[in-house]
C-alpha cells in the first residue's frame, strides 16, 4: 500500500459520512420515511457511521486482495500488551467518566439500565458502531502516517482529521452531539488520539486494543461527562506523552505496516 493512500482513505470516509449527511438533510422531504431521518434503522445513516472502517477495509482488499485482508483483520487478535494498557482501558477510562460526570454534577443514575440485562443490548449496540471506525483509523490511517511523521505529530494529524469527521453530528438534531460544545469536544478527542498511538505502537499495531478502548469511550453504562471527561482526557494523554517521549518523538520505530506482523512479507514499503 503506498503512503499516499491516505489521501484516497480521507476522500473516502468524508465523502461517504459528509455527503450522505448533507444529501438527507437537504433531500429528506423528497425520501421515504426510512431514508429520511438519520437514526439506526437508516441503511445512509449505517453507512456515514461505518465510513472509515469501510474505507480502511476496501483500501487492504485493494491492496492486499482477500488474504491480506484476512491478515489486517487478524490485528483484532493481537492480545499480549503491558498490564498498564490493559490498566488504563479497564480502570482508568471508566474512572474518568464517573470522575467527569460529578465534576459536572451529581449523578443521578449510576446505573441507568432497568432491568439491568437491558444493558447487554446496549453494549452490543456500541461495540458495533464506534469501534469499528478502528479499522480505518489505526488500522490504515495511523501506519500511512507514522511513515512521514513522528508517532507525536501523526496522532495529533489524525486527531485532527477524526474530530472534523464528527462534525455533522454537532449539527443533526436530535444526536447526542448536538448538545455538546464542539472545541472540548476536538481536544479530547485529539488528546485521545495520542493515548491510541502510544498504545497502538506499544502493542506493535493491536486493533484489539483500539477497539477496547473506543467501546470504552462510547460505553453506554457512563454517565454524561461533557465536556470534563475532555479535560481529564487530557491530564492523561499529556502523562502518556511525556512517559513515552523518547519514542513519541522519534521517527524511526513507529508501526508503519498494515497487515499483521507475522505476515508483512506480503506487503512492501513504498
Amino acid at each position: 500500500m503506498k503512503t499516499k493512500t491516505i489521501y484516497a482513505f480521507i476522500a473516502i470516509t468524508f465523502g461517504l459520512t459528509w455527503g450522505l449527511t448533507a444529501s438527507t438533510m437537504l433531500l429528506s422531504d423528497y425520501l421515504p420515511p426510512f431514508l429520511a431521518e438519520l437514526n439506526m434503522s437508516n441503511p445512509l445513516f449505517l453507512l456515514a457511521v461505518y465510513s472509515p472502517g469501510l474505507a480502511g477495509i476496501i483500501l487492504v482488499w485493494r491492496n492486499f486482495g482477500l488474504k491480506g485482508l484476512g491478515s489486517f483483520i487478524k490485528r483484532v487478535t493481537m492480545w499480549r500488551a503491558s498490564i498498564w494498557w490493559w490498566l488504563l482501558v479497564i480502570v482508568a477510562i471508566p474512572a474518568i467518566m464517573y470522575a467527569g460526570a460529578a465534576i459536572k454534577g451529581p449523578i443521578e443514575n449510576i446505573f441507568p439500565f432497568s432491568p439491568w440485562y437491558s444493558v447487554f443490548p446496549a453494549l452490543g449496540l456500541a461495540l458495533l458502531l464506534g469501534p469499528v471506525e478502528e479499522f480505518g483509523w489505526r488500522g490504515v490511517a495511523l501506519p500511512l502516517l507514522q511513515r512521514k511523521f513522528s508517532r507525536f505529530w501523526s496522532g495529533l494529524i489524525l486527531g485532527s482529521i477524526w474530530m472534523l469527521w464528527h462534525l455533522p453530528a454537532f449539527v443533526l438534531s436530535g444526536s447526542v452531539q448536538s448538545g455538546w460544545s464542539f472545541a472540548p469536544f476536538f481536544a479530547g478527542g485529539v488528546a485521545t488520539s495520542l493515548i491510541y498511538t502510544a498504545m497502538y505502537n506499544d502493542t506493535r499495531g493491536s486493533l484489539l486494543f483500539a477497539v477496547l478502548l473506543h467501546l470504552q469511550m462510547n460505553n453506554p453504562i457512563w454517565p454524561d461527562a461533557q465536556p470534563w471527561d475532555n479535560l481529564l482526557l487530557a491530564v492523561i494523554a499529556i502523562i502518556v506523552v511525556w512517559i513515552n517521549r523518547k519514542r513519541m518523538f522519534n521517527k524511526q520505530g513507529g508501526v508503519t505496516k498494515i497487515l499483521h506482523p507475522q505476515d508483512e512479507d506480503l506487503e512492501v514499503d513504498k
